[in-house]
């Protein structure tokens, strides 16, 4: 029983070293996917329990892609309990309000940082406004920075998809950009 308690804890210590470092990439996946803080949250939470509770038969190369392919279930899954609810315009407030991160240099001028807070307000809602498959391929490769080979294990497509998907959201990306600093003008 003594040996028990010892290997769970090796076991709880072996996951903490490998799965912590995903944390930050795993709650962006799961908010961009989600569109809600708190929803985000209890993903990763959920996500990281499933992990544990099979971390004994985990034997791939890269913790992230393996993490955020549990993650990207558990929002699936979400999603259809929601009966894909879009959550997006309950949000606005909360995006509008976040902190900015600590470790963002800090803004040479009050107009600057203005610009700024705008300017990632609209990226973030341009991304957000992604048809899901584009979104997803996007967050995973420019935020999470995963190559094409995890993206497609993470979201079980071909690599020639990933591919694809992530020109296309770009171009989608750009288009929306370009629309939405026009209209400022």
């Amino acid at each position: 029983m003594a040996g028990y308690a010892g290997d769970e804890h090796d076991k709880a210590r072996r996951f903490h070293d490998a799965a912590l470092p995903c944390l930050d990439d795993a709650y962006a996946l799961a908010r961009y996917l989600l569109r809600n803080a708190a929803d985000a949250e209890d993903a990763v939470q959920e996500c990281f329990l499933r992990a544990f509770r099979h971390f004994d038969s985990y034997r791939g190369p890269a913790m992230k892609p393996w993490l955020l392919a549990i993650l990207r279930n558990v929002c699936h899954a979400e999603f259809a309990r929601r009966g894909r609810h879009d959550a997006a315009d309950e949000n606005d407030a909360e995006t509008k309000t976040e902190a900015v991160p600590l470790w963002q240099e800090p803004q040479p001028s009050a107009e600057a940082a203005l610009m700024r807070q705008h300017d990632d307000e609209t990226i973030r809602r341009l991304i957000e406004d992604m048809p899901q498959p584009f979104r997803e391929t996007l967050v995973l490769r420019e935020i999470n920075d995963l190559s094409y080979q995890e993206i497609a294990q993470v979201a079980g497509v071909p690599v020639g998809t990933v591919m694809s998907r992530l020109a296309r959201a770009r171009t989608m990306l750009r288009s929306a950009w370009t629309a939405a600093e026009g209209s400022l003008t």
